[in-house]
C-alpha cells in the first residue's frame, strides 16, 4: 500500500496518529509519499486520478484503487489491524464512536476549515479543495470561527459526562478533535477558552499519548 501524504496538514494527521496508535506492524505495510502541496503537486492530472477533490491523504491499494477520504482510510485500516480498536468493538459502541467522529469534523473540523480558507492570502482563489477557482467570502471566515467556539462550548458538555468524546473509551473520534484544536490554534489563532475545564482536561491526557508526541504537533 502507498499513502499519499502531507503530514503538517490536519487531514493527513489524522491517519498519522491512528498508525501511531496502531504500532509498527501497520506501518510497515505502507510506503508513506509526500505530496508537496506548497507547490501544488496535488492539483496535477495524475494526482486527481487517485483523488477526485485534489485532496490529500490518499491510500492506494496493492490494486491501484485508491481511498481518498479519512474515514474510510482509517477504517480500512483497522479491519487489517483490529488492535488496539479505535472504532469500538461492539456495535454499540461503533455507533457512537462513528456518530460523535462525524459530530466532530462537521461541526467543529469543517468550521475551521471554513474560517482558515476563506482568510488565509495563499488560498485567495481555493476557499474550497480542488482545481476550480473559489473566491474567499469574509463572511464565512467569521461564520467558521463562530461556529467553532459553539463546537468547544458543546464538547464541554459531552466530556463533562464522560472521559473521552464518544465514552470511557479512547476513539478515533478523540483523535480527530485533537486535530481540529490544534488546527484552530495554528490556522485561525483560536485556542481553548479557560473556562471550559473539562475540554481542557482532556486535551492535556489525549495531548500526553505517545502517539501524539511520536507525530508531533
Amino acid at each position: 500500500m502507498k499513502l499519499y501524504t502531507y503530514p503538517q496538514a490536519p487531514s493527513p494527521r489524522r491517519v498519522h496518529l491512528f498508525l501511531a496508535e496502531k504500532g509498527d506492524a501497520l506501518s510497515r505495510q505502507i510506503e508513506q509519499i509526500v505530496v508537496d502541496l506548497r507547490a501544488g503537486a496535488h492539483l496535477s492530472d495524475e494526482f486527481g486520478r487517485k483523488s477526485p477533490c485534489h485532496t490529500v491523504p490518499v491510500l492506494e491499494l496493492d490494486d491501484g484503487r485508491c481511498l481518498s477520504e479519512c474515514g474510510a482510510i482509517c477504517r480500512y485500516l483497522e479491519a487489517i489491524e483490529p488492535e488496539p480498536p479505535l472504532f469500538g468493538r461492539s456495535p454499540e459502541a461503533q455507533g457512537i464512536i462513528a456518530d460523535r467522529e462525524h459530530w466532530v469534523e462537521m461541526n467543529g473540523l469543517l468550521a475551521v476549515m471554513e474560517a482558515f480558507r476563506n482568510t488565509l492570502p495563499g488560498m485567495a482563489d481555493h476557499a474550497l479543495p480542488g482545481r476550480r477557482p473559489v473566491p474567499q467570502i469574509a463572511a464565512l471566515a467569521e461564520r467558521g470561527r463562530r461556529r467553532y467556539e459553539w463546537f468547544l462550548e458543546d464538547l464541554d458538555g459531552f466530556l463533562a459526562a464522560s472521559e473521552y468524546i464518544a465514552g470511557d473509551d479512547f476513539s478515533q473520534a478523540d483523535l480527530t478533535a485533537l486535530v481540529t484544536i490544534d488546527f484552530a490554534v495554528r490556522g485561525i489563532k483560536l485556542a481553548i477558552p479557560g473556562s471550559l475545564d473539562h475540554v481542557r482536561r482532556w486535551y492535556e491526557e489525549v495531548a500526553s499519548r505517545p502517539s501524539v508526541k511520536a507525530v508531533g504537533r
